[in-house]
């Protein structure tokens, strides 16, 4: 499919003009004229998708299937399905990541539900002869539910970031010591970094209430987050920030938030969406390959159902401009990789003939 897509002149509410009620009309992006390629159909609620060292993409499904996948050939190779994996509403197997010296640490973390009680946990297991097993637990009792799990997976500087919702309990957020509604870090074998922020503790981050994208540009580390009725996010993750949830949804702009924010050091976010648009994976994207999308995040929807481009400043500190792709085209977007020429591959989340389509020029 070949898809000519034509300049969308957005606006934006940043923290200035939430808070000043001003519109702030952004730059219109150059059009790119891209085409599109179903690699595989038939897959049910895949939620990861990663491109590998092999130049195979490694993709997990809900239900505890994981499997590889040749993007040239459309041949599926399964590899495991973790029997334990408990699948609930928006629960299941969810999040995976690589390691990043994937030839000589061949190791596979992954991020599932399971149990009669319904927790979540970090599992590493080791790829050999074709095959995963050797599974080790890295952490466990992660507060899980049927909604508001999170669980976005990222490997930087050799530390395991680890994204967890709220569990829909509002009052776990803002507790340091609870491991839901916040970003976890680790060593990669489990431990807990000494220079995390608050000692002998894997949170990096708190406040927040469902985060589904993960990705490190640079040196700033960025999060998608789904808000409530209203507020879904884009944030710029740093140490020991506060994000806000449950006592501030978006922008510190409401009369009634301004006082929490500013005696907790709230950070707000770059960009909000109301209506909501249920933000899920997320990539950088800076590749010659498709020069309009350099310097840009890209965002995978989920009830937008759409592909969007997040166009960032020089300094990366600010989202500039929007354009949107593919919208309606593959339905609901769950997870986004690229390959190292630059195609950029992404999973629907329909329920049913899900599918893993290429992006290209």
């Amino acid at each position: 499919m070949k898809v000519v897509l034509t300049c969308l002149f957005l606006v934006l509410y940043f923290s200035t003009c939430k808070r000043d009620n001003k519109v702030v009309e952004t730059p219109v992006l150059p059009d790119v004229e891209l085409k599109s390629r179903v690699v595989v159909s038939g897959l049910i609620n895949p939620w990861e998708i990663l491109y590998g060292p092999d130049n195979f993409i490694w993709f997990t499904e809900k239900s505890g299937k994981i499997s590889r996948l040749n993007p040239e050939t459309s041949q599926i190779i399964p590899l495991l399905t973790i029997n334990e994996v408990r699948s609930n509403g928006e629960g299941g197997l969810l999040g995976m990541i690589l390691h990043p010296d994937f030839t000589t640490n061949p190791y596979v973390y992954v991020a599932y539900n399971y149990g009669t009680n319904y927790k979540g946990k970090i599992v590493r297991y080791t790829f050999t002869n074709g095959s995963l097993g050797s599974p080790e637990t890295l952490l466990d009792q992660i507060p899980a539910a049927s909604i508001h799990n999170g669980c976005r997976l990222l490997i930087n500087e050799n530390k395991l970031f680890i994204t967890t919702g709220d569990a829909s309990i509002t009052s776990t957020p803002q507790d340091i010591n609870s491991l839901s509604g916040k970003i976890l870090r680790l060593n990669l074998d489990g431990t807990i970094p000494s220079d995390n922020p608050f000692p002998n503790n894997p949170v990096w981050s708190y406040g927040h209430r469902n985060p589904q994208g993960l990705v490190m540009v640079g040196s700033k580390l960025f999060s998608s987050e789904h808000g409530p009725d209203t507020d879904d996010e884009i944030n710029r993750i740093e140490k020991g920030r506060n994000y806000g949830w449950p006592n501030i949804k978006g922008f510190c702009n409401e009369s009634s938030e301004t006082s929490f924010c500013t005696l907790n050091n709230v950070a707000e976010p770059l960009i909000n969406w109301t209506p909501t648009i249920a933000p899920s994976g997320l990539s950088y994207y800076n590749s010659d390959y498709i020069p309009q999308l350099k310097n840009s995040l890209l965002l995978a929807l989920l009830k937008g159902s759409k592909l969007m481009q997040l166009k960032l400043d020089d300094s990366q500190t600010k989202i500039t401009s929007t354009k949107d792709f593919y919208v309606n085209t593959y339905g609901r977007l769950r997870g986004i990789c690229q390959s190292p020429v630059g195609k950029i591959y992404i999973c629907t989340s329909n329920g049913n003939n899900d599918k893993i389509v290429e992006v290209s020029k």
